[in-house]
């Protein structure tokens, strides 16, 4: 049997366990007011602030107000059941993101969207969930949701996140490994607000760590389909060499049959949930273990969770995982 790991224990230390006294060894800051209820100048305001969304479902460009967005962008990311200050993390961080690919599109337009910002599949709630989708999901207790959702939404109405003015690249995912990766790592292009954070509250969420089992024909496919000159031998146990990683764990790159294969391009081969995996071999079978689910870059939404979850807000959420930005009104 042959395992990939390459172990950063001093790293894990210094990423993992000081900054868990920094997120939670104070009482959370206060929060700050929630703004009242829309105004019809307000409402105006957010119609223009909206977005136009390209339904890949039905072939229409559909119009949503940006209170609208912040509502259903938050309900295509999140369960609606999550502490209120993930909510609003995770609706500003959404609106951040899809703002800056707005404002990217309309300045050059691509023509296969129609006119629109961005394209989704809203028949399943791909980035926005329509209010009918909201029903049609949750019945009895869509009111409920949709409430929870528009508290949230209305607490961040008007705000997005900047570093030097501009619009960040608010990336988020689902799970990280006990700590994010910085986008310098995972794509080679350097954000100083994406880097690597601890985010020790992922380590006890459903889903953290999985294992994927393949037969040893299924692993040789995979990695003829990455490369058909791969000498792989009749010791199944011998395709997979030495690896590199990230400081948090992800697999840079890997030793395929006397050859180097990119992390990322194996984990897609084999539909893997991350870029954080160990392989071990048994005869004709592998298992290889994952932990976290999702690119790893930018605001893990289950950390957020916990963060909330232990007291904090949403500010200190978005500063802790986007470092060095700030919350600024939409111009």
């Amino acid at each position: 049997m042959k395992r990939i790991a390459v172990e950063c224990a001093v790293f894990a230390f210094l990423l993992f366990v000081i900054p868990l006294f920094a997120m939670f060894g104070t009482p959370a800051a206060a929060r700050e007011e929630e703004p009242p209820a829309s105004s019809p100048l307000d409402t105006q305001e957010s119609e223009e602030d909206g977005f136009s969304i390209l339904d890949t479902s039905t072939g229409e460009v559909v119009q949503v107000s940006r209170l609208e967005f912040l509502r259903g962008g938050t309900a295509a990311e999140v369960p609606p059941t999550y502490e209120p200050e993930a909510l609003k993390a995770q609706a500003i961080a959404a609106y951040t993101y899809y703002a800056r690919l707005r404002d990217q599109q309309r300045a050059s337009p691509d023509s296969s969207l129609k006119g629109a910002d961005f394209s989704a599949d809203l028949s399943i709630g791909e980035k926005y969930v329509t209010p009918a989708l909201m029903e049609s999901r949750y019945g009895e207790q869509a009111a409920e949701y949709t409430a929870r959702l528009d508290e949230a939404a209305r607490a961040v109405d008007g705000l997005a996140l900047t570093y030097n003015g501009e619009l960040i690249e608010a990336v988020f995912f689902a799970i990280s490994s006990g700590a994010t990766e910085s986008s310098a790592d995972m794509w080679g292009g350097e954000r100083p607000y994406l880097v690597a954070v601890a985010s020790p509250g992922d380590s006890y969420a459903s889903g953290f760590q999985t294992q994927a089992d393949f037969s040893a024909e299924e692993v040789r496919e995979a990695l003829l389909s990455l490369d058909s000159s791969l000498s792989l031998g009749e010791d199944p146990a011998a395709w997979l060499g030495g690896s590199t990683r990230t400081p948090s764990g992800s697999v840079l790159s890997l030793t395929a049959g006397g050859k180097e294969l990119s992390g990322a391009d194996v984990r897609s081969a084999l539909g893997l949930r991350s870029q954080n995996f160990t392989a071990a071999c048994s005869g004709d079978a592998f298992t290889f273990t994952v932990r976290g689910y999702g690119h790893g870059v930018g605001m893990s939404q289950v950390g957020a969770q916990a963060m909330a979850q232990q007291g904090a807000a949403w500010q200190e959420i978005v500063s802790w995982y986007y470092p060095g930005v700030s919350v600024t009104p939409v111009v």
